[in-house]
């Protein structure tokens, strides 16, 4: 059986995150580390029901989801789809990073989750609430509501670029309660053949500022598993709509 952890950190029980899929020979381990911790219901995108576990660790998980998560560099595909989508310059007070995601999906069933810049719940499973005001183009504003339990509750956010030839969306938080400043990032899908079948290469990457009284590593550390989680949650409802759809492989 797996379970999502959310790992708080620190007298800040909102400092440091760590969101991810364990088993429960896994969440032992952690309780070897201190772990204080509770259970809470919450639901995914698709109304299923996800046993989360919420705790609260004594001493640094760092070394110990390093060690479990490995470390691996980009393949030529992708190095080229960084380079060409995902030019970040942060100031000395930022840090930023890059993420990647195979789906086994084609990119249209992909991209249609990924372009409803007004619908993020529909594969984000920590968004409850969200509202457009007018029609959706670039410069448009989002408020999005967090789901109860998560160290933010709103977040404004604009989109800054839309694009349905390339499958690029860019978003920047604006505003709301949270510790995310001048957070912007950016997501592009990518064609592939993934075991013989259309597949998808989801990169996403981000820069923000590092709050007062944290490292840049930390704050990297929050953003990465946050997104890693959406695009967790990406993968398993695009895959679940494509095995509706596939019913011969690519030869």
């Amino acid at each position: 059986m797996s379970t999502q952890v959310l790992i708080l950190k620190d007298k800040d029980l909102w400092r440091l995150l760590l969101l991810g899929t364990f088993t429960d020979t896994d969440i032992k381990d952690l309780e070897n580390y201190g772990v204080i911790s509770s259970l809470m219901e919450l639901s995914d995108s698709a109304g299923n029901s996800m046993r989360t576990l919420f705790a609260v660790v004594l001493s640094s998980p760092l070394r110990y989801i390093s060690e479990m998560s490995g470390n691996g560099g980009f393949s030529s595909l992708e190095r080229e789809c960084i380079r060409r989508h995902h030019r970040h310059e942060p100031s000395e007070n930022q840090c930023s990073s890059v993420l990647i995601k195979h789906i086994k999906a084609p990119v249209p069933l992909v991209w249609s989750l990924v372009r409803r810049f007004d619908q993020p719940q529909k594969y984000k499973p920590f968004i409850s609430r969200c509202v457009v005001q007018g029609n959706l183009e670039i410069g448009s504003l989002r408020e999005v509501d967090v789901k109860s339990g998560l160290p933010a509750t709103t977040s404004t956010e604009r989109l800054e670029l839309l694009d349905d030839d390339k499958h690029i969306l860019s978003i920047r938080i604006v505003g709301g309660d949270h510790r995310l400043r001048n957070y912007s990032s950016i997501i592009s899908l990518h064609s592939e053949i993934i075991e013989g079948r259309p597949g998808t290469l989801v990169v996403e990457s981000f820069v923000v500022d590092t709050p007062e009284g944290n490292t840049k590593d930390e704050t990297c550390f929050v953003v990465e598993t946050l997104i890693k989680c959406n695009l967790k949650s990406l993968a398993d409802v695009s895959e679940g709509l494509a095995i509706q759809d596939w019913t011969e492989p690519i030869v």
